[in-house]
């Protein structure tokens, strides 16, 4: 090989080494939340993401959105990391049709690029404390509290005004400032509309993809994913005071699944699910106290009152709910051991379906237990209560079939006459015995047995 020749290999081996290097970086992850809540397990899935990414020095993390709300806990979680994150995170909420409603926008707002899909939409930013406090019904509860906002804000506001704000629930007053503050830190930071972004979560206001570009809450529409990545491709994006440039154009999207770990924690923090495996715990440890033994009702039952543990714990748990679930079954187990009339059942169903309706504390339809299966539930919960707590008193009201007991009131037939202080022969329960009658009862006459003494039958005819 001439030196020339052997010049000219080596710089296609640089050249394509180089190639390989930047189609190497060229990399955007992506993770996506389909119509899941925001709750502790989202937050490890986003984090983790977002670990991964800044490690493999990827152009951007991309968090593809649909989300009904979730947690003011854990979405402060997944704001601080993506404010603190190595790499651009854009939120995407997309497919069309997707909606980043509640705690979406806080995170959309976090992002350093926020981008939507044709018909989808943002808004009513309401997120959901932990917590046992009783459920607001509506967001529309809150409303009224939009006016101290607006009467901080407005320099002219009169004495009269503010006072009228003193009779409001301090706690939700904080509660609602605090959000504000939270927003209003995010959109200033991000160059973003921070008007809207107050009355998105004072009057749940809600606007369109195209109304959100036209307002600066987002910068891109985007149809697709590869359409997304053409329109971030140049950007400039400030990352702790260094300019990023973004090379996205003919990037590789690698998409981040959850594991299996999280994939059913995730199952379990939906409400349905959640509730569903509280009712069957009480339904294995209920079959487990009235059968005899210890076995398989009463282990899953445990397992399943855990799980359901567990899920409360991701969840706006109201324990007073919990509290009125279990007044509810214990209700219809006494109506089972004592005789009420139905009074226990009455207040039993009422108390289940009221507690169900409580369980979970949410504004957000989705973050609470259905109707169909609270009333399901607890007429099936009713109805299997009574079958085993009655089959129970049943085979403890039965008859003895042996021993004295067993020979009371039972029918025989005399094979001995008796006569009065005299004892003669009966058959009964298939035993011969010696019997004492007040009367005569001639041989082959039916009796009945009276009492016993000691090895002696008591009878009268039959």
């Amino acid at each position: 090989m001439t030196q020339k020749n052997f010049f000219t290999v080596l710089s296609i081996l640089f050249i394509f080494a180089c190639f390989c290097a930047t189609a190497e970086s060229d990399v955007v992850y992506l993770v996506q939340l389909d119509d899941s809540t925001i709750n502790p397990i989202t937050v490890d899935y986003i984090s983790q993401a977002i670990d991964q990414a800044s490690a493999e020095q990827a152009q951007c993390l991309i968090i593809k959105l649909d989300t009904p709300g979730g947690l003011l806990a854990s979405t402060r979680s997944i704001v601080k990391k993506i404010l603190s994150s190595d790499i651009p995170v854009v939120v995407y909420i997309a497919p069309s049709g997707s909606r980043a409603g509640s705690a979406g926008v806080f995170i959309t707002y976090a992002s350093h690029v926020a981008a939507m899909a044709p018909s989808t939409n943002i808004g009513a930013a309401h997120p959901v404390e932990l917590g046992g406090r009783p459920r607001r019904d509506s967001w529309s509860e809150f409303k009224d509290l939009k006016e101290k906002v607006k009467k901080k804000e407005n320099v002219s506001s009169k004495k009269e005004e503010k006072t009228e704000t003193t009779s409001e629930d301090p706690m939700d007053a904080k509660i609602l400032n605090d959000t504000v503050a939270f927003i209003k830190a995010m959109a200033k930071q991000r160059n973003r509309n921070i008007d809207w972004a107050v009355k998105s979560v004072t009057e749940s206001s809600s606007i369109t993809e195209t109304e959100a570009k036209e307002k600066g809450v987002v910068e891109i529409i985007a149809k697709d994913d590869k359409d997304l990545l053409v329109q971030l491709d140049g950007r400039a994006i400030t990352i702790r005071d260094k300019v990023v440039t973004l090379h996205t154009k003919d990037a590789v999207i690698k998409t981040i699944e959850m594991d299996a770990r999280q994939k059913f924690f995730n199952v379990l923090a939906n409400p349905n699910i959640a509730y569903i495996l509280l009712i069957l715990g009480f339904y294995g440890l209920l079959y487990e106290f009235t059968q005899p033994g210890f076995g398989i009702p009463g282990i899953m039952g445990i397992i399943f009152l855990v799980l359901a543990f567990f899920s409360m714990q991701t969840l706006p748990t109201n324990y007073a709910g919990l509290a009125l679930i279990i007044l509810g079954i214990l209700l219809l187990m006494a109506e089972a051991l004592t005789p009420g009339f139905g009074l226990f059942v009455t207040g039993g169903l009422v108390a289940l379906i009221l507690g169900s309706m409580l369980l979970f504390d949410s504004p957000v339809p989705i973050m609470r237990v259905s109707m169909p299966v609270i009333l399901s539930t607890a007429l099936a919960t009713a109805a299997i209560t009574l079958i085993l707590i009655g089959a129970v008193i049943r085979s403890h009201r039965r008859k003895a079939q042996g021993g004295e007991e067993g020979l009371m009131g039972e029918k025989g037939i005399v094979k001995a006459t008796i006569r009065p202080h005299q004892e003669g022969k009966v058959f009964v329960h298939g035993e011969l015995w010696s019997a004492v009658a007040e009367e005569e009862i001639q041989e082959g006459e039916k009796i009945v047995v009276k009492s016993i003494d000691g090895m002696t039958l008591k009878v009268k005819k039959f």
